[in-house]
């Protein structure tokens, strides 16, 4: 990683140059735009001097260009995911991880009419958030409710179902572990004492 901060900031003085001459400018009116003297900006655009924060900032303002552009940093990736959502018991899956194996996180829009409970069991460990609406869940001998922004986490090998209470459609995020890995939700403990 030093390496590469060492390489971008040696390129800097370069990209001073190349912008001061793009703009028919000259060094003594842009020690005058910036207040840094002619023997700095000299010293800056031959690479004697590495740049800092307190010069770069003139030098941007000065040139008109962002400091990203000045020091030449690589451009920030779409960090979206894009992946396509699909249909899986009548309800509506969006992955939201990208990689196989591993935790997988989803967001579910499960419709009203999947209220009937068909329970299964598979290796894994399963977190579920109620986004909106009330999600019921039937985990062995337990038939509860959970309303929005309530959570659940449970060990897939039970038998298990969830789905709406018929109501209306309930909107889930659900973090699985294939491999039974657990998700832990630190919160305060009852009667608010931390």
């Amino acid at each position: 990683m030093a390496n590469d901060d060492e390489d971008v900031l040696a390129s800097v003085g370069h990209r001073l140059r190349t912008l001061r001459k793009r703009r028919g400018t000259t060094l003594a009116q842009l020690a005058e735009t910036t207040g840094i003297s002619v023997s700095t900006l000299s010293r800056l655009e031959s690479g004697e001097r590495k740049p800092n924060l307190e010069l770069l900032l003139p030098l941007a303002r000065a040139h008109q260009v962002s400091l990203d552009d000045l020091v030449g940093a690589p451009p920030v990736e779409d960090p979206r995911v894009r992946l396509k959502p699909y249909t899986k018991g009548g309800a509506t899956i969006y992955p939201l991880t990208q990689y196989p194996g591993g935790l997988q996180a989803y967001k579910m829009v499960i419709p009203a009419a999947r209220s009937t409970p068909d329970l299964r069991t598979h290796t894994g460990y399963e977190w579920l958030y109620v986004l909106s609406g009330r999600l019921r869940l039937v985990l062995a001998d337990h038939d509860v409710v959970l309303k929005t922004g309530e959570a659940a986490e449970f060990d897939t090998r039970l038998p298990h179902w969830f789905g709406s209470t018929g109501e209306m459609p309930v909107e889930v995020l659900s973090l699985f572990g294939p491999q039974g890995e657990k998700m832990h939700v630190r919160a305060r403990p009852r009667g608010g004492e931390n």
